[in-house]
């Protein structure tokens, strides 16, 4: 009995990962295979849809897409992250309010702050159109224009996440022995050099983890533009999860739809060796 008592602990976690993991992402390999949809049985057809993948304007436009949101979006949310950590990071009076209203958005429906979001944008009653127009200017198409809408869904998702970035930033400026910057202080250091020199370097780890989980966040993206703009306008706004969500269960081409996902995994992959390659260094 005490051999199998280790067994019996872990099995719950081993249950889990057999049922929620394993066969997933098993079966997913299967089906790269086979054109299946759901109601008619699997056929197979070998490496025609991992050949369909490369032929596939659409898809190489929704991974561009895709792209074209995390350039903005990634520096602008470490940018705005870190600066309202460095503020939080001092004494100010309500420090703990302010770190609670920041992390709020984050725990807040996606779908909520999207409907929000979607009015904010509106073109003729949106608060942002009807202000240009107070101050005299023309209105912009948010989420018309095909050349903005992606940077507008961009500025939203910063919004929505930023709190969670905040929190960890904040962590580690506290890391930060504050001897280093007396001893900078008495060598006539200015801030911008304290901070070149003292912080990023020791909250390296936190500016990589943060790099990265805004990367694998940022290739997620469904919410904001199947609600916002159902992809367009002119498929300016189709991600690539959305691009193999509508495979799968709006055309049922499941088995390409699994090719699919595979693909866009492998490139994440690729952008995330990237980033470890020319991002992460040594403290």
């Amino acid at each position: 009995m005490k051999r199998l008592t280790p067994y019996l602990l872990v099995s719950p976690y081993l249950l889990h990962f057999l049922v929620f993991v394993a066969f997933p992402v098993g079966f997913s390999v299967v089906l790269t295979f086979h054109d299946w949809n759901i109601i008619s049985p699997m056929k197979w057809v070998g490496l025609a849809n991992y050949g369909r993948v490369f032929r596939d304007r659409e898809f190489w436009q929704a991974v561009w897409n895709t792209l074209r949101f995390l350039v903005v979006h990634i520096p602008l949310q470490i940018a705005i992250a870190l600066f309202l950590a460095e503020l939080l990071n001092r004494t100010i009076r309500g420090a703990a309010f302010f770190r609670a209203a920041f992390f709020l958005p984050v725990i807040v429906s996606g779908v909520v702050v999207t409907i929000l979001w979607q009015q904010l944008y509106s073109f003729n009653s949106g608060l942002l159109n009807r202000g240009l127009v107070g101050l005299g200017l023309g209105r912009v198409g948010w989420l018309d224009d095909p050349d903005v809408a992606m940077y507008s869904i961009a500025v939203m998702a910063t919004w929505k996440n930023v709190g969670l970035y905040v929190i960890l930033f904040l962590v580690g400026l506290q890391s930060v022995p504050e001897q280093y910057y007396e001893a900078a202080d008495l060598e006539g250091a200015t801030t911008w050099q304290k901070f070149r020199y003292i912080t990023l370097p020791i909250i390296n780890p936190t500016l990589f983890t943060v790099v990265v989980l805004s990367t694998i966040g940022g290739f997620s993206l469904f919410i904001e533009p199947y609600i916002m703009t159902e992809g367009g306008p002119l498929n300016s706004t189709l991600s690539a999860v959305m691009y193999i969500y509508k495979q799968a269960f709006q055309y049922y081409h499941m088995g390409y739809s699994a090719t699919l996902g595979f693909c866009f995994a492998l490139i994440i992959l690729l952008v995330v060796i990237v980033q470890r390659r020319y991002v992460e260094k040594e403290v």
